[in-house]
């Protein structure tokens, strides 16, 4: 079926334009989008900071109604919300594969899960070597003060993963409180680098045997002498890690069980057809008051 999307060449600018959106396989769903969170690495695409997706790959923070289900699907049924991590979430319609949604209980934004997953998977994956590294005395720093990195702390805490846990940065103060520091402070076990820093590459705040976890992009040159003395194990999570599902499910649950509240994240929704220009704009330019914005289907057209 020909449908709307938004897409990149990464010349500055997001373009609307019809794609065939294929038939629903056997082991896809189909669903019409009601909710896509702009993402920064789509800003990032839009300014030619990392070359462009192809169409069909373009949005992944959707939110959908379901309106076809493949004959090997089980457990969801037409009429179903669910959150997807599959693309592309920028059409008006798409097809998701089994193990890229999760059902959620209604239409809201705090339901649009990916971003909250990503949180999680900073955590999740390398938990065996974060539960290895844990205990009395044990310190971890979250390098960045961001969403995920909000994200990343709530999951420390709801695993009870025993660090004393250090937070620099200087983005949401409001949220944060006495949290935040403005550089790290001695040497620690853990470093959860969620920004654009370089602390773990020239500045000696890593103990033996330390775990640094990267979950931001960087443009960093280094002959790794500090992290090779130091025997440091190096981790990066991605949406790629086949356990990305579960990190879903469990955001779903914490959400739902107020265990995480994030509604202040989603600080402004822009209706799909006459405002979905302003919404790629103010991802660029984040005016006051702006943390995360969201594009917003009409489900009665």
């Amino acid at each position: 079926m020909q449908t709307r999307i938004l897409y990149t060449d990464g010349k500055g600018s997001f373009t609307e334009t019809t794609w065939e959106c294929p038939p629903c396989g056997n082991n896809e769903i189909t669903v019409k989008s009601v909710f896509t969170g702009v993402c920064r690495s789509d800003i990032d695409m839009m300014v030619g900071k990392f070359g462009p997706l192809p169409i069909n790959m373009s949005g992944h923070e959707g939110l959908g109604q379901v309106i076809a289900v493949g004959k090997n699907i089980t457990g969801v049924k037409l009429g179903d919300y669910v959150a997807t991590r599959g693309e592309p979430a920028y059409a008006d319609q798409y097809n998701v594969r089994c193990d890229e949604y999760v059902l959620v209980p209604e239409a809201d934004p705090k339901y649009i899960i990916e971003p909250v997953a990503c949180g999680i998977n900073i955590i999740n994956q390398p938990l065996d070597a974060l539960i290895r590294r844990h205990g009395h005395g044990k310190r971890l720093v979250i390098l960045g003060s961001g969403f995920l990195a909000w994200i990343a702390y709530n999951a420390l805490q709801l695993l009870k993963l025993q660090f004393e846990i250090d937070v620099v940065g200087n983005n949401n103060k409001d949220l944060w409180k006495d949290k935040l520091i403005p550089d790290p402070v001695g040497k620690y076990d853990v470093v959860i680098d969620l920004s654009s820093r370089s602390d773990v590459f020239d500045k000696d705040i890593l103990n033996a045997d330390a775990l640094i976890v990267f979950g931001a992009q960087k443009e960093i040159t280094t002959d790794f002498s500090n992290l090779l003395w130091k025997a440091v194990t190096m981790i990066f999570p991605s949406p790629r890690n086949p356990n990305f599902i579960m990190c879903m499910s469990q955001g779903v649950k914490w959400i739902q069980d107020g265990d995480i509240a994030i509604d202040n994240f989603w600080t402004k929704s822009y209706n799909r057809n006459t405002e979905w220009k302003q919404a790629f704009e103010d991802g660029i330019n984040r005016p006051a008051k702006y943390n995360r914005g969201y594009i917003e289907w009409d489900q009665n057209a």
